[in-house]
């Protein structure tokens, strides 16, 4: 599953020179592992033609297009869960240092909740625990694949592949109760929807989240989430 988890990681990430020129065996890796259904893979192939047809140039700019300027369609997942709260902070200074107590170094240029960064660290776990940790946001990946498809854009269907990998579907009440942002529309807007409070992760170590308890706050997210629509 390692495989797997990492060619997702790298489709969903920034398209980049090297991966244009690697996407061959990004595919092959896929199916040699076999982790998924032929279904499942083969709606990756129109994400594989773009790579294999398209200028690099296109590709990003239609990747910045969907996940730079769409805070709907953002690849942080506390994002879609505790928005602009204080408990984001929190939830992912608590993540960053459960990648650090299992050895996984991050990418100083990232946040923990970064989605191919959380990836990659399922890469390195056991399948049974990747599998458990990758089950927690589904409400995240189910959300983010109908928006994307809403969007008739090659993306959705590595969300289809992580939700398939997960072994589990979100119930329709939990996709419902993450917030339906509406995009900025102005240049200011934009910058004040993406601007973040500083985090400090040189916190003391503390003992490694679970993924337990990162459902936990996925949940307690949602409850915070009825209770200030409520009252509004």
């Amino acid at each position: 599953m390692k495989y797997t988890l990492r060619a997702l990681s790298a489709l969903i990430a920034y398209p980049s020179e090297d991966l244009q020129a690697h996407i061959g065996p990004v595919r092959e890796a896929l199916y040699r592992e076999a982790e998924l259904p032929p279904e499942a893979l083969a709606r990756l192939d129109p994400l594989f033609d773009a790579f294999a047809s398209q200028d690099l140039f296109e590709l990003q700019v239609h990747y910045c297009e969907l996940f730079d300027s769409s805070r709907a369609l953002s690849l942080h997942l506390f994002e879609h869960v505790h928005g602009d709260g204080r408990q984001r902070g929190q939830a992912m200074i608590d993540l960053g240092q459960t990648y650090l107590a299992r050895g996984f170094m991050m990418r100083e240029a990232e946040l923990p909740d970064y989605l191919p960064m959380f990836l990659e660290f399922l890469s390195i776990l056991p399948q049974d625990e990747a599998e458990e940790w990758l089950a927690q946001p589904t409400h995240v990946l189910a959300t983010l694949e109908q928006r994307l498809i809403e969007r008739e854009t090659y993306y959705a269907a590595v969300l289809h592949n992580l939700l398939h990998l997960a072994k589990r579907r979100p119930s329709s009440g939990a996709v419902q109760d993450l917030p339906d942002y509406r995009d900025p529309a102005t240049p200011d807007e934009i910058d004040r929807a993406w601007e973040d409070a500083p985090i400090d992760f040189r916190a003391p170590l503390g003992e490694a989240t679970q993924p337990s308890t990162l459902m936990t706050r996925l949940r307690a997210a949602q409850r915070d989430a009825r209770d200030h629509a409520k009252g509004g």
